[in-house]
């Protein structure tokens, strides 16, 4: 099944200001924001319901925090694009993330040049994905 033009985004920030930020970012482009969610239980219980291509998802949070929603979603889920985001790079998050299968990575603060790097090249990354295993 082809990849959508225009992806649905999941934001999952316990920050108001960056969900805010991502949201007008994204929106600006050709993403399609679908959702919010403050923590990783709500983003779980979220992509449930909505499915969407693409998840934004914060490391530190509380409840549940991102690199437990992350292995929950990719277990669920392993086609969503999930994209991590931290303002605490340290080399334990990156490689916990890698581990539970993060298609990438953003550190805050960030630029819009930044989050649509890291967003373009997850998407076709999973977009060539999806065209090899088509191809076979």
């Amino acid at each position: 099944m082809p990849l959508p033009v225009q992806p649905k985004v999941l934001i999952v920030d316990d920050n108001d200001m960056m969900r805010s930020l991502l949201r007008g970012l994204l929106r600006s482009e050709h993403y399609q924001v679908v959702g919010e969610a403050r923590n990783g239980a709500l983003a779980v219980d979220f992509i449930e319901k909505i499915k969407p291509d693409i998840v934004f998802l914060d490391v530190m949070m509380p409840e549940m925090d991102g690199l437990e929603a992350l292995q929950v979603i990719k277990a669920k889920y392993p086609e969503i694009v999930v994209l991590m985001i931290t303002g605490n790079p340290s080399v334990e998050n990156v490689q916990q993330s890698i581990q539970h299968g993060a298609n990438g990575f953003v550190v805050k603060p960030f630029n819009s040049a930044k989050v649509l790097g890291a967003l373009n090249h997850a998407w076709e990354a999973a977009k060539a994905i999806v065209a090899t295993q088509e191809n076979t």
